[in-house]
């Protein structure tokens, strides 16, 4: 009898673990300001329990003075039960290589060491259920559910930030997987500053990230879904 509670203890442990997808290549049409200023390319591998997720930023078009070289942001964890816990989190300009700023993430120490411009310094304060800047966007796909009200760390290449995020129906979006009932999280801002984002997903399609919206200093920057490939 407790070979087989513990059997289906593991079954259940491992089925958990292995929420969401194992590879998806997702790929969104990127707007400044409602102009067209090129692409973003998001892929996410899987290996075990080991994840690699990338975001390839590529402008082009009249707006690409804005954005000269390509823009490189890669998370690399583990995926657990609650979801991804990022390990490392890299920010990267293909015109600027002196500007790499690395995050590294001490879940047992609860600290953050930061590298940016061989220079080197700790954070501490690191709490459960911290995303990076990229690992955020999906979340959504590895988490146990849809919270209403969302509260977390989110680690960027140089900063730690707090995010206060509420969900609401995002109604229905149109894209090259047909029209999709969304669900929409909108930070909460507490000051005139903040950074805003929103984050529509699709539930019905795995809770993946259809449109991203995110404003600051005058300037929206929206990514809007093209195609996706995902893999269970």
């Amino acid at each position: 009898m407790l070979k087989t509670i513990l059997l289906a203890a593991a079954l259940v442990a491992g089925s958990a673990q292995a929420a969401g997808p194992s590879q998806m290549n997702v790929v969104y049409d990127l707007y400044r300001n409602g102009i067209k200023l090129g692409q973003v390319t998001d892929t996410f591998t899987r290996n075990g329990t080991r994840y690699v997720l990338t975001s390839e930023t590529r402008a082009s078009g009249p707006l690409q003075m804005l954005w000269p070289g390509n823009i490189h942001l890669e998370s690399t964890g583990v995926v657990t039960p609650k979801g991804l816990r990022p390990m490392q989190f890299q920010h990267a300009r293909s015109d600027a290589p002196n500007k790499l700023a690395t995050a590294r993430l001490d879940w047992k120490q609860r600290n953050i060491t930061y590298q940016y411009k061989g220079e080197s310094r700790r954070v501490d304060g690191l709490q459960d259920g911290a995303q990076d800047q990229l690992s955020q966007l999906y979340q959504f796909m590895f988490a146990p559910g849809l919270p209403t009200d969302y509260i977390l760390q989110v680690v960027s290449g140089r900063d730690l930030n707090d995010y206060h995020y509420m969900r609401s129906d995002g109604g229905s979006i149109q894209t090259p997987l047909g029209a999709v009932a969304t669900q929409q999280y909108q930070r909460i801002t507490q000051k005139p500053d903040e950074k805003a984002v929103t984050v529509w997903v699709a539930p019905a399609r795995n809770n993946l990230p259809v449109q991203i919206r995110v404003s600051e200093d005058g300037v929206t920057i929206e990514q809007r879904l093209v195609r996706a490939s995902v893999k269970g």
